[in-house]
Order: C-alpha cells, then structure tokens, then sequence
C-alpha cells in the first residue's frame, strides 16, 4: 500500500468466546505459524500508513491479551466488549470519538479470528469506497448452488446464486453513520449480524467489493487446519 491510501481507523471486535471451537480458549488466541490469531488479525493493518489508531473490544475477563506483545503497541487501544458483536463494534466506535476520530472518518471493522486478509483486498476496499457516500464491505460472489429451506427440512426453493454474495470483513463505514446506525438499530431491537446490516437498516445500501474467498474467518476447527495447510 502507499502513502495515498486513505486515513482510517479500525475496530476489531474480540469479545466473543468461539465455543464451536471447541478449545480451552477463545478462538482468537488459538495457535497458528508460531502466533495467536488476532496477532496476525492485527498484523493486517498495523503496517499501514494509513492507520489512525485501532481498538480491540474485549470481555472484562479476558487474561490473554495483556499477554501478547501488541497490547503494548501505541497504536492499540483496549474497549469493553458488549453482549452482542453490535454492542462490542458500539463501544469501539464510542473508544475512537474519544481517541479524537472525526465523524466523517472512515472506520473499518474486522473480525478478530480472520488472520487472513490480503493487503491487496484491504487496498481495494480502501481506494474503493474513499468517495463513497455510503461505505461498504469485503463480500464473495457464492459459488455453490443455494436451496431455500421449507420448515419440514425439504427444498422449497432453488434461487439464483448470482444475486447473492457472501459478506465478509472488513467492513468500511463513516464513524459517525456507523454509530448512529448501529445506536439506533440496538435501541429499537433490531437484529444486526453486521455493520452491513445495520446501515440497510437505516435505509442505506453499502457497495459490494469482491474479495478473495480465503479471507475466512475461523469457527470451527477445520478452519484452522485450512490456514495451517496453507
């Protein structure tokens, strides 16, 4: 990446305990190439110029961060993780306001347990969206077939797949957008898988950027032994 990249901030969400991992840890912590996860998660922007700051959301109980070298970094800053990945990715946004973001800043979250974002996909979401009115988000054409589901467990429906994408991080939004999105989506109960989500919610449409497809996020064990196999 150059020194035209766009300024952002980030915000990794890293609350949650991954339980279909089945470890004595959460996900994020677990092993790969001689580091833990969101080492390498982190690893993804902290060599960008572009970098402003970055917060990490985590649960009040969490002993494995203090422990790892880039807790220390300057650049990082720690939040409290919510109940929710919404209420996490809220307090983040509220960390960076207080770290001095601008609401016009663009804000980029990612999952903490997907170690393996190219900085050729971070770049073109960057350039991408930089003059956006909206934002938007990594995401994946799907390759396979879909069937739509009946509530007996048989195929009601066969879509076209062309029409869907899997969405993926990170996802890029103004912070100021973001937060009132995502506020106002929480206080109204609404279910909000992403920050995606969130802004169609408020009415907006964020923008597609195809991505590689190995950008996975790790959930269960086999995901794991992908990124070690590679």
């Amino acid at each position: 990446m150059t020194d035209s990249t766009p300024p952002f901030w980030v915000v990794i969400p890293a609350a949650g305990v991954g339980s279909r991992m089945r470890a004595d840890r959460p996900k994020q912590y677990l092993p790969l190439a001689g580091r833990c996860l969101i080492e390498h998660t982190l690893d993804c922007f902290l060599g960008q110029p572009g970098l402003l700051g970055l917060v990490v959301c985590l649960s009040a109980d969490d002993g494995w961060w203090p422990q790892l070298a880039c807790a220390t970094d300057p650049r990082v800053t720690r939040a409290d993780g919510g109940r929710e990945r919404a209420d996490s990715v809220l307090n983040g946004l509220h960390a960076l306001a207080a770290l001095g973001a601008a609401e016009q800043d663009w804000v980029l979250v990612h999952d903490a347990a997907r170690p393996n974002l190219a900085e050729s996909d971070l770049y073109k979401l960057l350039h991408r969206l930089q003059d956006d009115p909206v934002g938007g988000l990594l995401a994946v054409p799907v390759r396979d077939t879909l069937k739509l589901a009946g509530p007996d467990g048989r195929v009601s429906a066969t879509p076209d797949r062309s029409l869907f994408w899997q969405a993926y991080t990170p996802q890029m939004f103004r912070l100021g957008a973001l937060r009132s999105a995502l506020g106002d989506a929480l206080a109204a109960g609404a279910t909000i898988t992403d920050e995606a989500s969130a802004m169609e919610w408020a009415g907006q449409a964020p923008r597609l950027v195809e991505g590689r497809a190995d950008n996975i996020k790790v959930t269960r064990p086999e995901d794991l032994e992908f990124l070690r196999r590679g």
